[in-house]
């Protein structure tokens, strides 16, 4: 029997190419595990209305982790129209796979890490970043993003139902919606709890300690967004006192977006909410040379799904031409989770190398490798 059984989901477009990729990695290295085939993506919400069929959720629970390529998702009503026609008019709503995943299996903890690795032509608005007397500033930022509450919970009304705007109009500022038509009105709730504010914030601040960064910025809006934003603002400075010898400072999501790009280099451990974590880490990737160099892990207490930060990218499906790097950088995560450090290591090492090097590259960096090629050129590497 093998030591791991790992859910495989490649998922929809390129993500059937990258997990390719990963996998002849993978083997290569001789990783001790079974790989369990899982549907998930648009072909099965257009063929059965779920995305996240119910089998591939019984399927997980046996699975020491997931690994997952990308997915589609589409606003509702182009969902809709895309279902088989037995489907069409059966009050099927869609809801994203992965955020679904996330939050039947408390992965409350999505980290994104972005490096910058030398010899990237792309690191930084297409260029290296130098310093005055010569040489490469490195950008090494995590993002620690809260997964499963926030904007991204998943209570939405469209209409607004009477009942709903009832209990909300103990608020004043509800009362000139009722004028608008509740028929015409969108809500999407922003909520968070103490518990799952301060666990995201302890998790940055543990992580900082434990790898010796000296920094922890939290990224909100608490001037705006006074009870949410105010509620994770106090919980982080909560954490913060257990941490004296780390810089915890804080910062608007919109100015974190300027000084980032301007000062890249200063920052180091990000810990946000869901939505503004989500933002600001596709700007970290874009730092760093994009979303082909961007992993994730979406971490719980006893389980995970591991998955590239970019898209489903359709265009490019079955041509195998996009950077497959975010994909083995996402392998690479789960390997550390695994405890299999050595081949994590020497797997980093490899991409680095490949990077560096500059002979096997993909479109995105002007090159005309194909995604198989850069996973053939890192395994070569590894061994």
């Amino acid at each position: 029997m093998s030591k791991y059984r790992i859910a495989w989901m490649p998922g929809d477009g390129v993500g059937n190419d990258v997990m390719e990729a990963c996998r002849i990695v993978l083997d290569g290295m001789k990783l001790d595990a079974e790989y369990i085939p899982c549907d998930i993506g648009w072909d099965f919400w257009c063929k059965e209305g779920n995305a996240l069929p119910d089998r591939t959720v019984k399927a997980l629970e046996g699975t020491t982790c997931g690994l997952f390529g990308a997915i589609t998702s589409k606003p509702q009503d182009e969902a809709k129209e895309e279902l088989i026609p037995e489907l069409k008019g059966k009050g099927l709503v869609y809801f994203s796979p992965i955020v679904k995943l996330r939050q039947m299996f408390n992965l409350h903890t999505n980290m994104r890490p972005c490096r910058s690795y030398p010899g990237n032509p792309l690191n930084f608005r297409g260029n290296l970043i130098t310093n005055p007397g010569g040489g490469e500033i490195p950008i090494d930022q995590i993002v620690f993003r809260e997964n499963t509450e926030g904007m991204y919970g998943g209570v939405e009304f469209f209409p607004l139902p009477e009942s709903v705007y009832e209990a909300l109009s103990l608020n004043p500022k509800m009362k000139p919606w009722k004028a608008k038509g509740l028929e015409s009105v969108a809500l999407s709730t922003r909520i968070v709890s103490t518990k799952g504010c301060t666990s995201i914030c302890s998790q940055a601040f543990a992580y900082a300690q434990a790898t010796g960064r000296k920094r922890v910025t939290l990224i909100e809006k608490p001037n705006v967004l006074r009870e949410t934003g105010g509620l994770m603002t106090r919980c982080f400075r909560e954490v913060a006192k257990a941490y004296p010898k780390i810089w915890a400072d804080e910062a608007n999501i919109d100015a974190i977006c300027m000084w980032m790009f301007k000062n890249p280099q200063d920052y180091s451990v990000l810990v946000a909410e869901n939505m503004f974590g989500d933002i600001v880490s596709d700007l970290c990737a874009g730092l760093i040379g994009g979303l082909g160099f961007a992993p994730s892990a979406n971490l719980g207490d006893t389980y995970a799904v591991f998955e590239p930060t970019h898209g489903s990218a359709p265009k490019y499906s079955g041509q195998y031409k996009v950077n497959p790097i975010a994909m083995l950088l996402t392998a690479k995560m789960m390997l550390d989770w695994l405890k299999e450090s050595d081949k994590a290591s020497r797997l980093e090492s490899a991409v680095a190398r490949v990077i560096k090097e500059g002979t096997v590259r993909t479109y995105d960096l002007g090159g005309k490798a194909s995604t198989l090629d850069v996973a053939r050129e890192v395994l070569r590497l590894v061994g």
